[in-house]
């Protein structure tokens, strides 16, 4: 007699359930941030005119990833008032910077900072948010934005960070902005680190010249729950300090949660729920960390970042300074000082900035293939099924097979510079560029 009504309790809830499932790419790498995707297809070939479902051009320049949910394709952009030469060299004076490295450097007089909506099945724009304007930002690298940092998408809300330029948590429905934090650093060449979400933490690295230190902040609030320096560093100077990289999360096989934090000289992981540090190891003199952690079975692997790179195995199942006790190996040429690595099926992938990809044991570190690619890079790879996809700074996507005998399937090219990781949803590649962000399927 009550059968029907129940039927259709559970129907509803199904729906509910499945209304609010985890997002589809949530943050920068994926949904575990790893940048493995095994459930899904990406096409072989594509480009401006091969399987291109859309390209929706983007105003401003951005090398943060896009983040997709619930049918809507979300990306960041920085939208610059541009110098004159002259005014651009009296801005960078005013900045204090050395004339020597004025060639290296951008800036601008002014940015817009805003937070666009995209139709996935049709790449429509659908919002543009103003989230604030900065007069006289500080200069960055000209190889970097003023949005490079990827947003997270989270239940009902998406974080966006833009390093010293300020935090904001925006309501996808409404495009409201809940609250916004803005936490002063000085990052030298720009901001860089994504945020990730643990449970009702955002967790942000902010590694700058001048201080050091992780913070967590409440998602609905953005009030601080703690805030944790660095260790001490030995370098000459604050620009040696600096790091960009983004956090994971793990549960080591002692089942604590650990918050793995890489950052210059140091790798260090902290409670999640009160920022204390539970070990740290030495890498060296590395600085200036771009590439996001990966971790499997009990062993975190990185990159220690600009000067030497070097990839680096630790176990993480120790406390106190670990460096004598727990390092696995350490592989000391061609590692990427900016795309993050990729781990799968025992096999460790880096794609070195300079376009020679390379491939090692994740066991012990044995190199079992090294080939060249071609091209710069800064992206990070991204392993669909079988193939990986490496994006370079000159619009190429090389597509090579997994495995100990890995082969160049296809070369694929599009118009704009590629800076940004890409993602996939629905069996299709979501790709951006300087100028435009792509659906191939």
């Amino acid at each position: 007699m009550h059968a029907r009504p129940c039927v259709q309790t559970a129907c509803l809830l199904l729906i509910l359930s499945t209304s609010h499932a985890a997002s589809p790419w949530p943050q920068f790498r994926g949904p575990a941030g790893d940048g493995i995707v095994l459930d899904q297809n990406a096409p072989l070939k594509f480009g401006e005119k091969e399987n291109l479902v859309w390209k929706s051009e983007l105003p401003g320049k951005a090398w943060s990833s896009p983040v997709i949910a619930d049918g809507l394709v979300w990306a960041t952009t920085a939208i610059e008032v541009f110098p004159n030469e002259e005014e651009r060299l009296d801005l960078l004076r005013a900045a204090g910077i050395e004339e020597k490295k004025f060639k290296q450097l951008a800036v601008a007089k002014a940015i817009q900072l805003k937070l666009f909506a995209l139709d996935l099945q049709s790449g429509r724009q659908l919002a543009g948010i103003d989230l604030t304007e900065i007069a006289t930002p500080d200069p960055i690298h000209s190889l970097n934005s003023y949005a490079s940092p990827t947003p997270v998408i989270d239940g009902d809300q998406i974080y966006c960070h833009f390093g010293t330029y300020g935090t904001f948590c925006v309501n996808r429905t409404s495009r409201e902005i809940l609250w916004q934090r803005r936490l002063p650093l000085d990052h030298s060449v720009g901001p860089g680190s994504s945020p990730l979400i643990d449970g009702d933490r955002l967790i942000l690295i902010q590694d700058g010249t001048e201080r050091q230190y992780v913070t967590a902040l409440d998602k609905n609030s953005g009030e601080t729950i703690w805030e944790t320096d660095r260790p001490e560093m030995d370098a000459p100077t604050g620009d040696q300090k600096k790091a960009y990289c983004t956090p994971i999360k793990i549960t080591d096989r002692l089942g604590r949660e650990q918050l793995i934090c890489m950052g210059s000289q140091w790798m260090v992981a902290y409670e999640p729920a009160t920022g204390n540090e539970i070990w740290k190891v030495r890498h060296g003199k590395g600085f200036s960390v771009v590439p996001r952690p990966v971790y499997s079975d009990g062993v975190v692997y990185f990159s220690t970042g600009f000067g030497k790179p070097q990839l680096w195995a630790v176990k993480v199942d120790g406390s106190g300074d670990v460096t004598n006790t727990h390092v696995q190996w350490t592989v000391m040429k061609g590692i990427p000082a900016k795309p993050s690595p990729i781990l799968h099926n025992g096999l460790i992938y880096v794609m070195e900035d300079n376009g020679i990809a390379s491939c090692f044991e994740a066991e012990s570190g044995d190199e079992v293939w090294k080939k060249r690619i071609g091209g710069k890079y800064s992206a990070s790879p991204l392993l669909v099924g079988d193939r990986i996809y490496l994006g370079s700074h000159e619009g190429t996507v090389t597509v090579i097979s997994t495995g100990r005998d890995s082969e160049v399937l296809a070369e694929n090219q599009l118009d704009g510079q590629i800076m940004a990781s890409p993602a996939v949803v629905d069996d299709s590649l979501i790709l951006r560029t300087a100028d435009a962000i792509y659906r191939f399927k």
